[in-house]
């Protein structure tokens, strides 16, 4: 190809936009030249080359919108930590089908039995399936939503949140009691219904949800909605955070007793 050719290719690639064919098509041309390749079997070559590339900078946008903590991934979490049921529905929860049917995923559990890791986990699994996920804490959503309201435009942040196949809601047990609170959440739960999955944790079971919605009759109308077509992780055992801790300690004190058996030239225990 001349020079002129190639100059003018450059152009046409970045007004189409296709920066994979645009990186790559000089040495695809050579490669192609030096197998005999066919224009087809060339520009099969360079299609996919820009497919792929498209996926991958698609899943890093919305890995970075998703706000997930990007150290809770599957590979991080200590599944051996998990119920054994919890275990067992994990390959399937990160598949995503669940997101089709509009289910919800509840996770419940004391703190520290890796509430948060779970769903965190399951959530970046489905952004690499290409899923639109949002992750945050249920107090700033609230936050969020009474703002919206405040400023009349609760309807369009509605539809800002709609965009999302997954909402994950932290902490569910740690928003404040106030009745403008509670009503914007309702609100929010309400919309999803059957349209949109919501995962959610939190330290309250079901009965104690009245600290969150107050009014019998709200308290029990929003279990129902997400209830209804839900998956219930039970997250028992002991707290994985304090026996990280004691793991942590028993380190520290290993490495106290090598040092003071250094300094005094003893053997070490």
């Amino acid at each position: 190809m001349t020079t002129s050719c190639a100059a003018q290719l450059s152009v046409l690639l970045r007004t189409l936009k296709l920066p994979s064919f645009l990186g790559s098509h000089e040495e695809a041309s050579r490669l192609a030249e030096r197998e005999s390749w066919s224009f087809s079997r060339f520009l099969l070559h360079l299609a996919e080359a820009e497919i792929t590339d498209r996926k991958e900078r698609r899943i890093e946008r919305l890995l970075r919108q998703s706000n997930l903590p990007a150290d809770k991934t599957l590979a991080t979490l200590d599944q051996t930590k998990l119920p054994v049921r919890v275990r067992r529905m994990l390959p399937t929860l990160c598949e995503g089908q669940f997101l089709a049917r509009a289910e919800n995923v509840l996770a419940f559990g004391l703190p520290g039995r890796g509430k948060t890791h779970c769903v965190a986990a399951i959530g970046h699994e489905l952004v690499r399936r290409g899923y639109e996920v949002l992750f945050v804490p249920a107090f700033a959503l609230v936050q969020r939503l009474l703002i919206a309201k405040r400023d009349l435009d609760i309807e369009k942040e509605m539809r800002r949140l709609d965009r999302y196949d997954a909402v994950i809601l932290d902490d569910l047990g740690y928003i404040q009691q106030d009745r403008a609170e509670m009503e914007v959440l309702f609100t929010f739960l309400a919309e999803r219904y059957e349209r949109r999955s919501v995962m959610i944790t939190s330290n309250l079971v079901f009965s104690q949800w009245d600290k969150i919605f107050k009014d019998p009759m709200t308290t029990a109308a929003a279990i129902d909605r997400v209830v209804h077509h839900s998956v219930i992780l039970e997250m028992t055992g002991e707290s994985q955070r304090s026996d990280a801790a004691k793991k942590r300690n028993s380190a520290a004190k290993s490495k106290a007793a090598e040092e003071t058996a250094t300094e005094e030239n003893l053997p070490t225990p």
